[in-house]
């Protein structure tokens, strides 16, 4: 079984900070590339079920226990030769980490990442109980069929693949499951960033969840979003001050009035678009899968105009092409005939890359001077080139199982680990793969009722998993 590793690097043993042992490498010998065995296809459907009844909701306020779930990844590692360890900053807020050792010790270490827990589900809405991990007419129900315990189960499903095979990569691969990636992530992956960099040494790529899954933008127009780019998060606390009264009274200084003013300021702006590279090149390429001229540098350039064009397939850009904030939480009061002295909010924003200095001078002229705003959560705007390697790998591999898909970069509306392993000098890229029917809505599935995945989606999944990461 695998090692508990305190949160002191001081206390890390020795061989850990490098991966697997010799032993544990030398159970992947060097091998040609094939096509994964029956026996994974069979193992990524029960993983991804067995894992969606280990309960692991992330309510965001502490209560999450990942271990068990960490316990179970790290106990079918360890079955596949490899020398997973166990970290936490918190007891019970576990993460897993294990290292395949490539057989080119020169070629920079791929970084492979997703996470354990998962939002909250109220059975009573669902069709099933979210956490039964039912299998049923060719679909897994649950929560985390998609979010993201399938990838999850895909990469165990790989792993254990290649060692039955005596298949080896040709770069060290770097595995992790991590903790509270549905909160801040500072039980996660920041703390692995933070806490534990020596594991990730020689990373300077990675892959994780939301891309490469297959997107239905009309008759005879399957397209493969692939993630190059994250919007940054920017989640705000807006406080206005008051003066307190009794609620019979005039006030020209009712700190709710001043907050209400300002929050519905704030939910009616028009942000101006700003393109930036992915989008750019998101939007050449579904322009030309539609025939479509267009020139992103025309000063008369109408984007929504261009999105109207787009049909389906605007929906992968139209979250994107702006800064964004949306009120989410009001608080204020204690009492209904008192005036309070102060209420507050909270606004979920998503700045892209490169527009933090509009953000803030539009907050600060959108609140005005009687509210202050602070971010509550803050973190970075990413951006992948889409012209690199392991990029086109990326692409190759889902385009030799589906030859009539259409590879297209995006950039995420909202954020994913990769965030947080940025800080080690990592480009994250969107890449867990999933073919999928007509009619699937796979956004909707992302937090929402009767979450489920296609067991076909998921044998798509590992093989062209399996393809991308024996050619990385």
């Amino acid at each position: 079984m695998a090692d508990v590793i305190p949160s002191d690097p001081s206390q890390v043993p020795s061989g850990h900070a490098a991966g697997a042992t010799a032993e544990s490498a030398g159970a992947f010998a060097s091998g040609a590339a094939s096509d994964v065995d029956g026996t994974a296809l069979d193992e990524v459907v029960a993983f991804t079920s067995e894992l969606i009844r280990i309960d692991t909701t992330n309510r965001g306020g502490g209560d999450c226990r990942e271990r068990p779930a960490a316990e179970y990844v790290a106990e079918r590692l360890a079955g596949a030769g490899l020398d997973p360890v166990l970290l936490e900053r918190t007891p019970g807020r576990t993460n897993v980490v294990a290292r395949i050792a490539g057989s080119d010790p020169s070629a920079d270490a791929l970084l492979v990442h997703g996470h354990l827990d998962v939002v909250p589900a109220e059975p009573a809405d669902w069709t099933v109980h979210p956490f039964s991990g039912e299998v049923r007419d060719g679909v897994v129900w649950g929560r985390g069929a998609v979010d993201m315990k399938n990838m999850d189960a895909m990469v165990l499903a790989v792993v254990r693949a290649w060692q039955r095979a005596g298949i080896r990569p040709r770069r060290d691969i770097v595995i992790a499951y991590t903790a509270d990636e549905e909160a801040s992530a500072a039980d996660g992956s920041g703390f692995l960033a933070d806490s534990h960099p020596e594991l990730f040494e020689g990373c300077t790529e990675g892959i994780s969840e939301s891309g490469a899954f297959s997107f239905h933008a009309g008759p005879g127009m399957t397209l493969y979003p692939i993630g190059a780019g994250e919007r940054g998060t920017a989640w705000l606390k807006l406080t206005a001050h008051g003066r307190a009264g009794h609620g019979s009274k005039v006030n020209r200084s009712n700190a709710v009035t001043r907050l209400a003013e300002a929050i519905a300021r704030i939910g009616a702006h028009e942000w101006p678009v700003r393109l930036i590279p992915t989008v750019r090149a998101a939007l050449s390429e579904l322009a030309a899968l539609h025939g479509i001229a267009v020139d992103l540098d025309a000063p008369d350039l109408d984007v929504d105009a261009l999105l109207d064009k787009l049909g389906r397939a605007a929906l992968l850009v139209e979250p994107v092409v702006r800064n964004s904030t949306n009120p989410t939480m009001l608080d204020a009061g204690y009492k209904i005939n008192v005036i309070p002295g102060h209420a507050t909010a909270f606004v979920d924003g998503r700045i892209l890359p490169g527009g933090e200095d509009e953000f803030r001078d539009t907050l600060d002229r959108l609140t005005g001077p009687d509210v202050d705003w602070e971010f509550h959560h803050r973190e970075v705007a990413l951006e992948a080139p889409v012209g690199s390697p392991t990029y086109a790998g990326l692409r190759a591999a889902v385009e030799r199982f589906d030859p009539d898909g259409h590879v297209v970069p995006f950039c995420m509306s909202g954020g994913t680990d990769a965030k947080q392993f940025s800080r080690l000098g990592i480009t994250g890229y969107g890449f867990s793969p999933l073919k999928l029917p007509e009619g699937y809505d796979y956004g909707a599935m992302f937090h929402g009722v009767d979450e489920r995945v296609p067991v076909e989606g998921l044998h798509f999944g590992v093989r062209v998993l399996d393809h991308f990461l024996k050619s990385a």
